[in-house]
């Protein structure tokens, strides 16, 4: 992909079609070269710069695993704000998908703007989109990014570093666990430029007796060595 195209036609130009079976059959979806070099180290500098930041947290005081993240205030950082905003829609059918498959209520608006209308009517009012760097012994702990009562069925996370260049191990981990079965686990190592859709909860499988929930974690190995810096944008806000 010609990645001097703008954020809308590189969003625009991925076959969302294969992206919804995807997210469907696996939970996830992954897009190779979808940010530029330079887009990627703009991204890593904004890490030292303090006012962009409501809150920074050492994972390892909260038992999450070793490293630190901090989450954006608002307004967004414009690159975040724009990707945030453009592929929630294209996200959309799928996710009103797995409401009436999984028959747990209200779909989801159209845009992004309804969305947080509904977060700030619950009070979930704190962005959440944050900036994730891991040195040396880093790792993540499995988890899921919820925030409220209120969330969107899948995030997306940009992926800045080299691995075998910038840091070794620091692989992208998920978890799929199905009811009396044992845990299924994808290891992922995507490139600097890729970006990772996947599911934030649950995602419906077809059985017998129609649909049941299968719960979905993720993570990050230990770093074995360097830094590895990600942005992860999730679509609800937090209370």
């Amino acid at each position: 992909m010609e990645t001097s195209f703008t954020l809308l036609q590189r969003v625009n130009a991925q076959d969302w079609l294969h992206i919804d079976g995807e997210l469907c059959h696996k939970g996830f979806s992954h897009l190779e070269n979808m940010l530029t070099t330079e887009e990627c180290n703009n991204l890593k500098a904004l890490y030292s710069c303090d006012p962009l930041y409501r809150s920074t947290i050492d994972m390892s005081k909260y038992r999450f695993g070793e490293g630190t993240y901090r989450y954006f205030r608002y307004p967004l950082p414009d690159i975040v704000n724009q990707l945030r905003t453009i592929i929630y829609p294209f996200l959309v059918p799928t996710a009103n998908k797995f409401v009436r498959e999984m028959q747990t209520g209200t779909e989801y608006p159209q845009d992004h703007g309804g969305l947080l209308g509904y977060c700030h009517q619950a009070g979930q009012q704190r962005p959440t989109p944050l900036i994730l760097k891991y040195e040396k012994g880093g790792y993540n702990t499995l988890h899921q990014d919820l925030y409220g009562d209120i969330y969107f069925p899948f995030q997306v996370v940009l992926f800045l570093s080299q691995p075998n260049e910038d840091f070794g191990g620091g692989e992208f981990v998920m978890t799929e666990q199905r009811p009396r079965a044992q845990s299924k686990v994808e290891v992922l190592q995507p490139r600097r430029g890729d970006v990772l859709i996947f599911t934030t909860n649950y995602r419906p499988v077809k059985g017998n007796r129609g649909y049941y929930r299968v719960a979905m974690r993720h993570g990050v190995s230990r770093v074995k060595w360097g830094e590895r810096v990600t942005v992860g944008i999730i679509f609800h806000d937090a209370k």
